[in-house]
């Protein structure tokens, strides 16, 4: 880990380590402190990794899920009509019911998605932590990821009506463990908000108490 080498001296000073102390004792000391310390989305460096996809703007007011879902299956070359999708999704003027009937149109076309429900809110940090394992496999094989999100005043990403909560399909096309960052893409454009990032943390706190297909 490049970290380590940059604070070794200073995780030896911390730990009280004399400076006779072998350098391999001390090396290994410096290295369970930094896995201690670094946030589980910054530890892989990889930096920025993002998909191809082919964006499109909703084409309802309450086709969000399909709009979402057709940027997911576009990162895998399947490309079908909000339309269709809807159809297949069983949307209604209400919207896409739950997040389970996604991954049942993404395995159609796709496989290999499950579903994944978020009930707490704040989400914990197992459940946090999985999120984020599940980003990185998913966008490290080529795979979106459809979330299911409520946004409420207070907590939204930019864009959004300051004075409603709203409760939308989106589609995570990218991760940056530089940053701890996810990119977004919304069908919604709220604000002209196409293709954004999110702080892991905030994109986290937005799926309670929904879900999300991977």
């Amino acid at each position: 880990m490049r970290k380590v080498a940059a604070t070794a001296g200073a995780a030896v000073a911390a730990l009280g380590l004399s400076a006779a102390v072998p350098a391999q004792v001390a090396a290994v000391e410096s290295a369970s402190v930094q896995q201690q310390a670094t946030p589980a989305w910054l530890a892989a460096q990889a930096g920025e990794v993002t998909l191809n996809v082919d964006y499109q703007v909703q084409e309802t007011s309450y086709w969000c899920g399909p709009a979402a879902t057709r940027i997911a299956l576009s990162a895998k070359g399947v490309y079908r009509s909000q339309a269709d999708l809807a159809a297949e999704l069983g949307t209604h003027t209400g919207g896409t019911d739950h997040i389970s009937q996604v991954t049942s149109v993404m395995n159609n076309h796709v496989g290999g998605y499950r579903t994944t429900e978020m009930p707490n809110d704040p989400p914990t940090q197992a459940q946090k932590g999985r999120l984020w394992d599940d980003v990185v496999t998913n966008i490290n094989a080529g795979d979106a990821i459809v979330a299911n999100i409520v946004a409420p005043p207070g907590n939204q990403p930019p864009g959004y009506p300051p004075d409603q909560t709203i409760y939308h399909y989106f589609t995570v096309v990218g991760y940056d463990d530089y940053n701890g960052t996810v990119q977004i893409a919304d069908p919604a454009s709220f604000g002209g908000y196409q293709m954004y990032w999110l702080t892991f943390d905030q994109f986290a706190s937005l799926i309670p108490p929904k879900g999300y297909s991977a």
